[in-house]
């Protein structure tokens, strides 16, 4: 478990664009160096549809995540993983055992909804 991180203020946190999408198509990710998951993502008119690699085979099968709503900083800059492009970052949260639980909102809110 990681030590709590430097302060920042609240401008800070605002430059981190965080929305919620649905995930509208999963599939695994053998070439990876450490088991993955590619995603598609719709965030709604206000960002589209982005794609994602996430390590979270632990806790998700991809038949099990379509449909599903995820949390994911978009304003990060693509970032190349084997042959896949990644271009949003998709938020959770390590387990006791390290793997990677999702960040999920606990209501339905509508994709491209902005954390506040």
């Amino acid at each position: 478990m990681s030590a709590p991180s430097t302060p920042i203020v609240f401008d800070d946190f605002m430059k981190v664009d965080i929305r919620i999408g649905t995930i509208v198509a999963a599939e695994p990710f053998p070439e990876a160096r450490k088991p993955a998951i590619k995603m598609r993502i719709d965030f709604g008119e206000a960002v589209g549809e982005k794609k994602s690699s996430a390590q979270i085979t632990v806790h998700y099968k991809p038949d099990e995540l379509v449909g599903r709503k995820v949390m994911a900083v978009v304003n990060f800059p693509p970032r190349q993983i084997g042959k896949f492009m990644s271009e949003v970052l998709v938020l959770g949260y390590e387990d006791e055992g390290g793997a990677i639980v999702l960040a999920v909102p606990d209501k339905d809110v509508p994709n491209g909804a902005r954390l506040m």
